[in-house]
């Protein structure tokens, strides 16, 4: 009897903390889901009413739910080279778009195969082709992958070796520009089934392209279903850690490319039955440089010097538990010309802006699509639609999330700010100090013209990396935490 009592108390006291035993000396297995272009609020397990993503809402449901945490930035590339490798974007050699990642850098996922994974990648993969190492098995023939990116997910589950714990970085298409015209997942309606951002202007086609968008998430969610039950099937969904994140928000103005929540604030889901109890949410603040350390601490091994995040492993047992009081972001170039910074913590956001004289309607895709054109069409606009025309912009942005959640209103010059707009100034600066963030003589400059998306005589020009001339790429000082 005494030894049953004990053995219930040490199991419910494990239960209360969040945190359940995994088979002892059995390293869990790891699918990192990366969604493409999807904003945190456009998941129904974060609120959004109207969209259909119930096998993401039950990977939250019976899983851990993460509602502030941030990327380093809201562009495609950077924001993945970030992850992979811990780092800053300016931190890594590829700060912008399509800038591929330097061979001296560390790559979580190459750590995990020298502790005995197997590692793949499938769907899409633009972090440069020095990552190739990172992985056993590289998925990323866009025909076999179909157009989501999604075909080869049951493919590589049912290939792998079944000897090896397995790491899978599944990156699919969805829910990227161009749309397709696939129908795996929920349909929705333009009238009934969409919530346009206040960003927007509520017409037939801004919500037509919402649509397209929500199909899109919709199908993602539905390979998440077929992913789930084929773990089930195996035998390994016990102790396989899946992750559902995203890498930047939505290709639409006002979010992709912006350092606002609507840009950098990310879906943040993980699910470990044997780990992690289910139906718990984190409101600690956490940075996505945080992630591979996670990770690479859940697989029983420590990250390398290289990398500037910390593991936040500690939340999954107690979410409740604080974490960062600060998380930073930064706008590089991403099609145009841009050079922004931010900082953030729970209570206030701080932005610089050393090109305030550009707007900013987003990527490419973005700026000429058509919710994009609704906002150019002649008509009344409210303040955070005219947003993303504006120009000259604010050189500084200063917004307390308490009072102002879609930072709709610049309190820059409101004196009853005045000590916290100091200490996030001066936090900013020193994250830039320490880090060895630089802002260049000569950025890339624009490669398309802002209004009608034609190539301009700049294209395919580039100017100084961010951090360069202080070589950030061998700085790893992690800066204010």
């Amino acid at each position: 009897m005494q030894t049953y009592l004990r053995g219930f108390l040490l199991l419910t006291l494990m239960l209360a903390g969040g945190f359940l035993p995994k088979a002892a000396g059995q390293k869990p297995n790891i699918i990192f889901i990366i969604g493409d272009d999807i904003s945190w609020d456009d998941i129904g397990a974060y609120g959004n009413a109207k969209i259909k993503t119930p096998n993401l809402d039950k990977l939250a449901k019976e899983g851990l739910r993460f509602t502030n945490l941030y990327l380093t930035a809201s562009s495609c590339s950077p924001s993945r080279t970030s992850i992979l490798t811990g780092r800053y974007p300016h931190n890594t050699g590829a700060a912008e778009l399509h800038s591929p990642l330097p061979a001296h850098l560390a790559y979580f996922p190459e750590l995990l195969k020298k502790q005995g994974y197997f590692a793949a990648l499938a769907g899409k993969w633009h972090e440069g082709p020095n990552t190739r190492r990172a992985y056993d098995t590289l998925l990323v023939d866009r025909r076999a992958n179909g157009e989501g990116g999604e075909a080869q997910w049951l493919n590589l589950l049912r290939a792998r070796p079944k000897d090896k714990p397995f790491f899978f970085w599944l990156a699919p298409f969805d829910a990227h520009r161009p749309w397709s015209a696939r129908t795996e997942g929920h349909q929705h309606d333009p009238q009934t089934e969409i919530v346009v951002p206040p960003t927007l202007v509520d017409d037939r086609e801004t919500r037509q392209d919402l649509a397209h968008y929500y199909n899109e998430i919709s199908q993602l969610d539905h390979y998440v279903g077929q992913l789930r039950a084929e773990l089930v099937r195996q035998g390994v969904a016990e102790n396989t850690i899946i992750i559902f994140t995203a890498d930047n928000g939505r290709a639409f103005p006002g979010s992709k490319t912006r350092l606002y929540d609507a840009g950098v604030k990310t879906p943040f889901i993980v699910n470990w039955p044997a780990g992690i109890r289910p139906g718990q949410v984190c409101e600690s603040l956490v940075s996505s440089i945080d992630i591979a350390p996670t990770l690479l601490e859940l697989a029983g091994t420590q990250p390398t010097e290289s990398f500037q995040g910390l593991s936040f492993a500690q939340l999954l047992k107690n979410p409740e538990k604080a974490f960062r009081k600060y998380v930073f972001a930064e706008h590089n170039w991403h099609d145009y010309a841009a050079y922004e910074r931010s900082v953030r913590s729970k209570d206030f956001l701080y932005i610089i802006n050393k090109r305030p004289e550009l707007d900013n309607g987003g990527p490419i895709d973005a700026n000429q699509s058509p919710s994009a054109k609704a906002l150019k069409a002649p008509g009344k606009l409210t303040v955070l639609q005219k947003d993303a025309l504006l120009k000259p912009r604010p050189t500084e942005e200063f917004f307390d999330n308490r009072k102002d959640s879609l930072q709709t209103h610049n309190a820059i010059a409101n004196k009853s700010y005045a000590a916290q707009l100091a200490e996030h100034r001066a936090i900013l600066e020193q994250w830039q100090q320490e880090t060895g963030d630089t802002e260049p003589k000569s950025i890339t400059p624009d490669w398309y013209h802002r209004e009608t998306g034609e190539p301009v005589a700049s294209n395919g020009q580039r100017g100084e990396i961010p951090g360069s001339s202080k070589k950030a790429d061998h700085v790893n000082r992690k800066g204010p935490f």
